[in-house]
């Protein structure tokens, strides 16, 4: 099975406000930048979907390393938040509905193709990848800042 490096960063300018989300995937040497946006969201729903966009550009399933400074992201996962709010018809705990079930699906079923590992790390701190995952998504947020 291929190893893959991902990283991935999202970015929003309020919350909700214009958002953008970068990606890097890195195999053998060789890495991919994807990048996109939207004109209304909100930073987690970017966080969400730059790891969405990453493993969906994937052709064959993977061992999938992602590195990200989004703990929304990490805990949901790896603390076993998403499966249990499914498995709740996307109620937390409390009752409440839980926030982004469309991505959190979305992002479930590709967990299900692909060996996938979650790592936190501090964003904005001199990480090469992160700050350019970051800088993918300033780009993409600032495109939809303007229209």
């Amino acid at each position: 099975m291929k190893k893959v490096e991902m990283f991935s960063d999202g970015a929003c300018s309020g919350n909700p406000g214009p958002g953008g989300w970068g990606t890097i995937l890195r195999y053998k040497g060789k890495e991919k930048e994807l990048s996109g946006g939207e004109k209304e969201t909100t930073n987690n729903r970017m966080e969400l979907t730059a790891v969405i966009e990453g493993l969906s550009a994937l052709k064959e399933r993977c061992e999938v390393s992602v590195l990200t400074d989004s703990q929304y992201v990490v805990n949901g996962i790896m603390l076993g938040w998403a499966r249990s709010w499914q498995q709740n018809g996307w109620k937390k705990k409390d009752k409440k509905p839980a926030l982004n079930s469309d991505l959190w699906q979305k992002l479930l079923e590709l967990l299900d193709e692909h060996e996938v590992t979650f790592n936190w790390i501090k964003g904005h701190d001199g990480h090469p990848e992160n700050e350019r995952c970051d800088a993918l998504a300033v780009a993409q947020r600032d495109k939809y800042s303007q229209n």
